[in-house]
């Protein structure tokens, strides 16, 4: 499947806050949906000042990389604040460190971020201490301090 750059700038934008931080806001389009891609997700995003694109947070077996096409902003890779623009890359290997992208500029800054689509996969937000598990679209949110581990 192709999408020429027209038909990137008609795709809709979806606005998506994410539901453990309101003032984490984008404008997502769905490339990889467009196209037919389903164990690889590729969105446009647009995040406007003020915002984050996420909630801080890291994958235990997902990967993601974000490109950033437009604007300026922060990501915070681990404890390291790291300014951001056009032309930067961040990969966010499984098992890494937490991050998120913060738009300190005056422009919306917007990105390209592709991840794994995989079926099951363990989030932590540990700013919020709490862990997502997700299995088949099924979605379980635990608080850290009520996990219990067991090691056979």
């Amino acid at each position: 499947m192709y999408l020429s750059a027209e038909d990137i700038a008609a795709l809709e934008g979806v606005e998506k806050t994410h539901f453990l931080n309101p003032q984490a806001v984008r404008v997502n389009r769905s490339l990889g949906d467009a196209v037919g891609l389903h164990n690889l997700g590729v969105h446009r995003i647009a995040v406007e000042p003020g915002h984050f694109s996420t909630e801080y947070h890291c994958h235990h077996y997902e990967e993601e990389c974000i490109y950033v096409l437009a604007g300026c902003g922060r990501a915070t890779i681990g404890e390291t604040e790291q300014p951001v623009g056009p032309g930067d890359f961040i990969g966010c290997p499984a098992n890494g460190v937490a991050h998120d992208l913060y738009n300190d500029g005056t422009e919306p800054l917007v990105c390209l971020v592709v991840g794994q689509r995989l079926a099951q996969d363990v989030t932590d937000y540990p700013r919020r201490g709490k862990r997502l598990y997700r299995n088949s679209g099924e979605w379980n949110v635990v608080r850290h301090q009520d996990i219990e581990s067991f090691r056979r």
